[in-house]
């Protein structure tokens, strides 16, 4: 951590900064554990995006889901201090069925319309968050054509898979073929976003959230794989799983793999082309 943002801690905190130890960070920031000299231990959150967008995501996460996420301390656009959370990224049966719960909860968080007061992040791109009353509308404006125009403009994505892409969105009103909740979600679940103790999700890290039909949700978390069969069958018990999600995951896959590809570049070039393969297009 450099001489200035330890200053700028130590400040905020009242009193010196005592040891600091870099963790596992945020695909778009550098994260550390603080121990104050005061006995205080805190997590901070250097970026080169505004942290104030990922302050307000945490905050409305807790104040409207009621999710465990870690409660902002101090926040400046290039600052986040977080309450320390104990926890690892362990992944049992028993954690997904106390996730499956939590994310249950947090989908019965509900608005009128899909979107988000707000546009947020999925790492370091934006998400528009327009309100908008239709699903198909929502998911094919603001997430596949805009992630899929972002990537051309980047040079990062083929114009032919661009195209393919194009071509699917314009048929989303069939293939979203069912009514969803306009549900709070995460939006960015996988392992490394939660501290698990064993036993249970202690906190849920790094949001990307909006109000959109809760199987995106299930859609990223089975991909990622925090998702297997405990979580599903726990789910289906407390929430319920619509007829025809075994299709549908495979659309919601589009938009983080076309954010992976913007992120990481041409290795998710053929898992999206095998997801666009699988649904005809």
């Amino acid at each position: 951590m450099d001489e200035s943002t330890t200053t700028a801690v130590a400040d905020w905190a009242g009193c010196p900064v005592q040891t600091v130890t870099e963790l596992d960070g945020g695909l778009v920031g550098t994260v550390y554990r603080v121990d104050l000299a005061d006995d205080r231990r805190v997590v901070v959150k250097t970026a080169r995006t505004d942290l104030r967008t990922e302050a307000k995501m945490l905050a409305h996460l807790r104040s409207e889901g009621g999710l465990r996420v870690p409660e902002v301390y101090h926040v400046t656009p290039d600052l986040l201090v977080l309450e320390f959370v104990m926890g690892d990224s362990t992944i049992t049966p028993t954690v997904e069925r106390d996730l499956a719960d939590r994310l249950a909860a947090l989908h019965g968080t509900q608005r009128d319309q899909f979107g988000f007061p707000f546009d947020t992040l999925t790492g370091k791109y934006r998400q528009p968050n327009p309100w908008t009353a239709d699903w198909a509308t929502f998911f094919g404006d603001e997430r596949l054509r805009h992630a899929t125009r972002r990537a051309r403009e980047e040079d990062v994505l083929p114009a032919d898979l661009g195209e393919r892409l194009t071509s699917l969105a314009a048929d989303l009103p069939g293939l979203l073929d069912h009514d969803p909740t306009q549900s709070l979600i995460h939006g960015d679940v996988w392992s490394a976003n939660l501290l698990t103790d064993g036993e249970s999700v202690r906190a849920f890290l790094d949001p990307a959230c909006y109000y959109a039909d809760p199987e995106v949700e299930l859609a990223y978390a089975e991909w990622t794989e925090v998702a297997g069969d405990a979580f599903f069958e726990r789910y289906r018990e407390v929430a319920g799983v619509d007829s025809g999600y075994d299709e549908r995951k495979h659309v919601y896959r589009l938009y983080p793999l076309l954010t992976h590809v913007r992120h990481f570049g041409e290795e998710y070039l053929d898992p999206l082309e095998a997801t666009l393969e699988t649904l005809g297009y």
